[in-house]
């Protein structure tokens, strides 16, 4: 899969951006704030509904046009994928002029048919990496879960469907918990309903989670062992709140450096253990007035050589093993859906030593096609620079 042309209509800063996109490699130069990473920003866009970068949809609308009547913010992507063109486009709409006060409204269209952002959800594949994603392994299991649903968003059918309807249910069945804790109310029952809704979509889930990261872990692993040139071991620990692996009796649940196998639990198994443990936990959620247990709770960890990343690593370790990550994700998601995603990286070899990348820039070359940011074109090999396209980016502008 490959980009064939990128449109950009009121986005961040540009005003208009309508460029054919090359093939292979795309080296965006130019220095800060000039709109080299809103690019990449766009793209990702484009294939998970959501910004990394943005706390909201609304900081995507260029300033000039935000206080307008109507303001229309355009993103889109003519694609490639195996022997098919296809189209995607985004739409944010403001419209002041209406009765929601001016509120933001998203519009995405697959081939000209408007769609909902779960079906078209894994249309178009893009993984990205930005300093910024140290979050994921350095933050709360929050980011660690929206990087996860955001990958399998894109490669497993019905996974975002599942993930918004299991939101959903978790937010209909709290407000139940309290209904029933606050008028003491013995109509327990009543949760049966939702228990089975929450354990049938959560189960997709845990499902998925399990194989993704198991499968991810392998492709990780030997990245991370070729960059840190045999040096360090890399594991990605799926830790999900309702465990479906049996703990022996009178044991403890399995220590972070425990390998554990799940990947031979059914979707039914896991299900039913589930809808088990909620029952077994009832009286302290009733309690509580919250659902303890389910996928909305889950973490996962990254261990080098047995030490806990988010806990322990140094810059440069955490930065190793994201950008192993991120390279397992291309990886992953060509397994999984048979065709290459956009690979998008920002300022990516600024904090890595010379030999690591070059080994970077080798990797790239077995990828289908790379859009890179930098601000010094002297970081990259000059027989990469070569084969690649350069697009100089300044104040929204490509002036190349």
């Amino acid at each position: 899969m490959y980009l064939t042309r990128l449109s950009l209509t009121n986005f961040r800063a540009f005003t208009r951006l309508d460029m054919d996109v090359p093939r292979r490699l795309l080296l965006l130069v130019g220095d800060n704030a000039q709109g080299k990473t809103s690019i990449l920003e766009s793209v990702f866009y484009l294939a998970t509904f959501t910004s990394l970068q943005a706390q909201s949809d609304r900081q995507l609308v260029n300033f000039l046009v935000s206080n307008e009547p109507l303001a229309v913010t355009r993103m889109v992507a003519e694609f490639q994928r195996g022997e098919r063109r296809h189209k995607m486009e985004v739409r944010l709409i403001i419209d002041s002029s209406a009765t929601n006060g001016g509120r933001l409204r998203k519009e995405i269209l697959v081939d000209g048919a408007k769609r909902a952002a779960h079906e078209a959800m894994g249309a178009f594949n893009a993984v990205m990496f930005v300093p910024q994603m140290t979050r994921i392994i350095e933050a709360g299991p929050e980011e660690r879960r929206r990087y996860l649903n955001l990958a399998l968003s894109q490669a497993v059918p019905g996974y975002a469907l599942a993930l918004s309807e299991y939101n959903q249910i978790v937010a209909q069945r709290n407000a139940l918990l309290k209904q029933l804790f606050e008028r003491s109310s013995s109509d327990v029952d009543q949760l049966g309903y939702w228990d089975d809704l929450l354990t049938a979509r959560g189960a997709t889930l845990i499902h998925a989670r399990i194989g993704a990261v198991e499968e991810m872990e392998r492709q990780a692993a030997r990245i991370h062992h070729r960059l840190t040139h045999s040096q360090e071991i890399l594991r990605l620990v799926y830790q999900p709140s309702y465990d479906p692996l049996e703990q022996p009796q009178g044991q403890y649940s399995l220590p972070i450096r425990a390998q554990a196998y799940r990947n031979n639990i059914s979707h039914e198994q896991i299900q039913k253990g589930f809808l088990a443990r909620l029952a077994a936990v009832r009286s302290e959620e009733i309690a509580r007035g919250v659902t303890t247990i389910g996928p909305h709770r889950d973490e996962m960890r990254f261990l080098a050589n047995g030490i806990d990343l988010g806990d322990f690593g140094s810059r440069g370790q955490v930065r190793t093993a994201l950008l192993s990550l991120k390279l397992a994700e291309v990886g992953w998601l060509q397994e999984r859906t048979g065709h290459w995603p956009v690979l998008l990286l920002d300022e990516t070899l600024a904090e890595l030593d010379t030999q690591r990348r070059l080994d970077l820039q080798t990797y790239l070359r077995e990828t289908e096609q790379v859009l890179m940011t930098t601000t010094d074109l002297k970081l990259f090999d000059p027989e990469f620079a070569a084969q690649s396209t350069i697009w100089n980016i300044k104040a929204g502008v490509v002036v190349s």
